[in-house]
């Protein structure tokens, strides 16, 4: 599936998966002679804040459902 295909609430599950394989297991590892860095984590933080904005904008707010405008001309 690619990245085009996620919603924002599957691209947030898939984030919170890879912070928290970073605060479990580390930045990087070394394996042998082998060495791998895991993602920014600064970066998936901002990605993280980013989509939880996406989805909150998803659901429908009720913050102003008995808000009425008013015009008054001719003043």
């Amino acid at each position: 599936m690619s990245e085009s295909n996620y919603t924002p609430a599957q691209m947030l599950t898939e984030v919170d998966k890879a912070i928290r394989s970073i605060l479990v297991g580390g930045q990087s590892y070394k394996i042998g002679s082998r060495s791998l860095t895991r993602a920014d984590l600064a970066l998936l933080r901002d990605m993280k804040n980013d989509l939880q904005a996406q989805v909150a904008g998803e659901e429908p707010s009720h913050l102003m459902d008995d808000t009425y405008v008013a015009v008054f001309e001719g003043r």
